[in-house]
């Protein structure tokens, strides 16, 4: 088992590395090739054409990244102890378990402890090459802790908490107790329009499209992903 679960985590740190050099720009026509023969000879992903549509990745990109998941993790599935072993190598100045957690969370789409190949392409593909609806929209649901189409103060305080913990003390060294506090008011006073304790999906998308500096406090989030 604990093997398994080895090969499982660095299967999926070969599908970031992968991501990272397909967003950068540095996975060429020639490294795709390569990784696209190596990736027919082990798996033909299921569903392929169905993804393509889903997502905004191409064929090649996705058996690109369906063999980071797959190939070294034959279950096919990610839970949330291996989600969290990952993630925490990214921020080793800080603790990254429970903006971990909610990440993984949100990628669960159907709560069942697991993230599949499907869930985590699907939400990366709208994280990364969606459109600027999309991303708010995925960002809500992330915020949204208890999936009430609500989020209150409480949920986005944890949210905000988890990230300046997983940033740690090198990058806020002068981080009070209250920051966070602050931070969530701040937001909620430009955020709740109707002063009812809630922000809905409306309000959210609405107030970060309309404010430049909540906007890019918002893309923290894509910065942490």
């Amino acid at each position: 088992m604990a093997g398994c679960t080895s090969r499982c985590r660095q299967g999926v740190l070969k599908l970031i590395q992968s991501l990272q050099r397909l967003v950068s720009g540095t996975l060429t026509k020639d490294n795709i090739d390569d990784e696209l023969e190596m990736t027919t000879v082990c798996h033909r992903p299921e569903g392929l054409e169905q993804l393509e549509a889903q997502t905004n990745f191409s064929k090649q990109e996705l058996q690109i990244l369906y063999r980071g998941f797959k190939n070294e993790c034959p279950s096919g599935v990610v839970n949330e102890e291996t989600f969290k072993h990952i993630y925490a190598q990214f921020f080793p100045h800080g603790d990254a378990s429970m903006y971990a957690h909610y990440l993984f969370n949100a990628f669960d789409t159907t709560n069942n402890g697991s993230i599949k190949f499907k869930d985590f392409v699907v939400g990366l593909s709208t994280l990364l090459r969606g459109t600027l609806r999309e991303k708010l929209e995925w960002t809500f649901h992330l915020y949204d802790i208890n999936r009430d189409g609500y989020i209150n103060r409480e949920e986005m305080t944890e949210i905000v908490r988890a990230i300046y913990d997983m940033m740690g003390k090198y990058t806020y060294p002068a981080l009070k107790g209250d920051i966070p506090k602050q931070h969530v008011d701040a937001f909620f006073q430009k955020m709740d329009k109707n002063k009812d304790g809630v922000v809905t999906l409306e309000e959210f998308v609405i107030a970060c499209q309309e404010d430049e500096t909540m906007m890019r406090s918002m893309q923290l989030f894509e910065n942490v992903m």
